[in-house]
Order: structure tokens, then sequence, then C-alpha cells
């Protein structure tokens, strides 16, 4: 586990890859080849975990596994934190399913272009440890999906030259105007905004 750090100033922006089991194989090389934003910092952590799963939805992930995580946002304090997952195909009717709050207590993913989905990441870390204005995305990478993976690599580009979450929101409700509208409601229902 390595945390690497490109830049310096503000916006302060954490990408993880490689949380759990073998993500890592579709993930961590995005961070990887990230290279150091325009302005501001971006710090990585390309494999988080690469032994066994225990989902980031379960509150000890970040107090055991994820610990890196939380000590890395505590120390640089971000106002951008992204997470890439991957997933395997038959699970995207779980990750989307639009009863997914009620079943799993998360908003259900929505669905971007080449099998990537963007949704928030776990509540223990978004509300614990962030403030209500900083961007928290998780993006769900399809396992061994070439187009999925370089269109997950633009997104990461993209956001790591996001200067706050209102960046990211205007590229998103430009080029996705249905699934900003879904983030942004789930947002404010998941997080009583």
């Amino acid at each position: 586990m390595s945390v690497n750090v490109y830049g310096s100033g503000d916006p302060v922006r954490l990408f993880v890859a490689g949380l759990h089991g073998d993500e890592w194989k579709d993930t961590s090389d995005i961070l990887y080849n990230l290279k150091t934003p325009i302005h501001g910092t971006l710090i990585t952590i390309p494999v988080v975990n690469s032994g066994e799963y225990v989902s980031t939805l379960d509150e000890s992930y970040y107090k055991n596994k994820g610990k890196i995580i939380i000590d890395t946002v505590i120390k640089y304090q971000p106002s951008i934190y992204v997470e890439l997952h991957s997933y395997s195909g038959e699970n995207i009717v779980y990750l989307t399913d639009k009863n997914r709050l009620k079943k799993t207590g998360v908003p259900a993913y929505s669905k971007l272009d080449n099998n990537v989905l963007l949704g928030s990441v776990a509540p223990y870390i978004r509300r614990n440890y962030f403030s209500k204005k900083a961007l928290c995305l998780s993006f769900e990478i399809k396992k061994s999906d070439e187009k999925s993976k370089q269109f997950a690599a633009k997104m990461a580009d993209i956001v790591k030259e996001c200067n706050s979450r209102d960046d990211f929101i205007l590229f998103l409700k430009q080029k996705y105007p249905e699934q900003a509208e879904k983030a942004i409601e789930n947002y404010k229902k998941f997080y009583g905004l």
C-alpha cells in the first residue's frame, strides 16, 4: 500500500482503488497512470487491500482493511474523494436496482457510458469524514472490460481537474443530465439536504 502525492495546495483530491478482493486488476492502473493536476493536490492509493473481500458498506472495513483511507483523509483533509470499484456483469442489476436504498441502505448507481456506474461512497466514511460540501464519488467499472476501464480513466481525469463539487455537478449536468438529476435527488434524500 502506497500513498502517492502529486502537486500541492488546494483543492486536495484523494482517489483510491483496489479496495477489496481482486478489484485492483481492473482499477489500480487507472490511478498509476493519472498525471499531476493543473491546480491543487492529487493523492492516490492505487491498492488499498488486495486480500479478502470485505464490503465498504460494512463500517468495520474502514477500521481495519481500509484504515489507510481514513488516516489519509484525516492527514490531508481532501474536499474531493473518489473510490474506483469493479463489478461482475451479473451484479449490475443489484447495483442499479431502483429499490437498492431499501434493500442495502444505499442509493442505486447510475449508468454512464461503457458499463461505468456512478454512485456515492459508503455512508460511514461520507458522514463521518467529509463535509456536506465535499464531492464523494464511487465509480464501478465492469470487470475485464477494456472500454469500461478506458472510460473510467477519462472520468478520473476529469474529476482530477475539478476544483469543487460544483465543478463536477456542472460537468455531469451538461454531459449526463438524467444521471445528474438522479444523483442530486439521491444525495439530498440520503444525506438530508
